[in-house]
């Protein structure tokens, strides 16, 4: 069973997404982690790159497969997650705290699904 936090919105493609005002942290969820299981690699995205929604955002890798990882939401990258460059595995250790981007977005979040809207997805 994985663990699906209800204060954060989700994608049907295991993106998470944390609002905070108008910037939002991105994620991928516990159940797309255990799919890709060990994360050896995290592919990056530079900061103040213009990101629209469903654009690749960067690529996890794992033991097993190489990932895209697609933004939920229009906007301006404004940091990413730099431990992840010498810690992939936070990632599989503790999903919701390892975030990879944070987007200043440029206009409402569209599309995503609540917590139990993606239970109901991933049969969870």
């Amino acid at each position: 069973m994985s663990n699906i936090p209800e204060d954060l919105k989700y994608t049907k493609t295991h993106e998470w997404v944390r609002t905070n005002g108008t910037e939002v942290e991105i994620g991928v969820t516990d159940f797309a982690q255990k799919q890709l299981t060990d994360v050896v690699y995290v592919d990056l995205p530079e900061v103040g790159k213009e990101i629209k929604s469903g654009d690749t955002l960067l690529t996890v890798e794992s033991v097993k497969s190489a990932e895209e990882v697609f933004s939920p939401v229009t906007g301006k990258i404004t940091a990413v997650n730099k431990e992840l460059e010498s810690k992939p595995e936070l990632i599989n250790q503790e999903p919701y705290n390892s975030w990879l981007v944070k987007i200043k977005l440029n206009e409402e979040i569209k599309g995503t699904l609540t917590a139990e809207e993606y239970r109901k997805l991933t049969g969870q």
